[in-house]
């Protein structure tokens, strides 16, 4: 089947754009946004996925305000046209690639509705292919880029309508695509043996007045890193000063560390030092972060038991809930994805930005063992 796409020299394989290279099910086109007030009280959570194989496009908004998050979650069949990112009454536009895009709920049979615009602060910068096997199966494989940005717009929900001021409201856009673990095990397979292998995985996009920070880090149960990419990227005022699609003045990183502090009763971090260092000239750079308050990321589909990525709810589904922070169980397997809202102190600098931490199994370094146990 053809599709507008076909019409650009963009081809990987003699098939037509909407032929995916792989017959992997869980093949996903993603993207993926956060966004938080510098004040430290506010977050924004948008994640939007296309299944090819599954035809399904689904997404969610969720925005933590007051100690309360809430949700809105849509899923039905996917267009047939790829350029068409909508499903309901959620849709998105790239108004520009790799600048700016926007997001918008119109007015539904929910509380919910939105209309946000999420324009480059940064240049994009690639993160490593990602492959993660379990026995002899390969379950991901994964290319990601990320971008940090300004928000613009509103959000209106069951706590009231929101301006979003893009002076005050910092953010990053993360884009990945391949395949991963979506819409459940296939009930065809055995059950795994055991849940030792386990995921050691830390992100922190970070926003200084002069600059942005990128680090990310995937470790195994023995404290090896199987991927890190780090950079500090050079920040512009407007997404039309961006020098293209990825920036020569950004720093890239090596060497990549880090030091966490848990919560006594379970996985939770409270405070971390990462540390990278620049090439070529072999400055340690250190950042220390101090968690404001965190987010739950089932609230944008992850690990969700009912709203879970590639799931299958009909040609047209949706709903909202809501959490309030201080009645969440921390040591549940549908919270340990999270992301947390960071002050970060790099020197003389003082940022925001969120440490996303998805830790499950066992991690000697850390004295974790067990899947869900806390730190020892």
């Amino acid at each position: 089947m053809l599709s507008l796409f076909d019409d650009y020299p963009i081809h990987q394989t003699p098939d037509p754009v909407l032929t995916p290279a792989t017959t992997d099910p869980t093949v996903y086109e993603r993207y993926w946004f956060n966004g938080y007030a510098r004040a430290g009280d506010l977050y924004l959570g948008i994640g939007i996925g296309r299944y090819p194989h599954l035809g399904i496009l689904d997404g969610a908004v969720s925005i933590l305000r007051d100690g309360v998050q809430r949700s809105y979650h849509v899923s039905g069949r996917a267009p047939g046209e790829p350029t068409d990112v909508s499903v309901g009454p959620l849709r998105l536009e790239i108004t520009e690639p790799m600048r700016s895009c926007r997001v918008i709920v119109d007015d539904n049979e929910t509380d919910f509705a939105c209309d946000l615009t999420f324009e480059g602060r940064t240049a994009n910068v690639e993160e490593p292919r990602h492959t993660l096997t379990h026995g002899s199966r390969r379950i991901m494989d994964t290319t990601r880029f990320a971008q940090l940005g300004r928000w613009s717009g509103w959000v209106r929900d069951a706590g009231g309508e929101l301006a979003i001021d893009p002076t005050e409201v910092l953010g990053t856009k993360d884009r990945s695509w391949g395949f991963r673990p979506v819409g459940g095990r296939d009930p065809r397979g055995a059950p795994p043996v055991s849940r030792d292998g386990g995921i050691f995985f830390l992100w922190a996009p970070l926003h200084f007045d002069d600059l942005g920070s990128h680090f990310q880090l995937f470790e195994d149960r023995h404290g090896r890193p199987l991927y890190q990419v780090g950079a500090h990227l050079p920040v512009y005022d407007t997404a039309a000063q961006l020098p293209g699609v990825e920036d020569p003045g950004a720093v890239h990183m090596r060497n990549l560390t880090h030091q966490v502090t848990f919560k006594p009763d379970n996985r939770m971090i409270t405070a971390a030092s990462l540390t990278m260092t620049s090439i070529p000239d072999g400055v340690e750079h250190r950042i220390d972060l101090e968690v404001l308050f965190t987010f739950l990321m089932k609230g944008i589909g992850y690990n969700h038991p009912e709203w879970a990525h590639g799931l299958w709810k009909g040609e047209l589904a949706m709903a909202t809930e809501s959490w309030r922070l201080d009645e969440v169980d921390e040591t549940a397997y549908d919270t340990q994805h999270v992301q947390h809202v960071v002050r970060a102190t790099m020197g003389d600098r003082v940022g925001i930005g969120v440490l996303e931490q998805n830790i499950m199994g066992p991690h000697q370094p850390s004295g974790l063992t067990g899947f869900l146990d806390p730190a020892s």
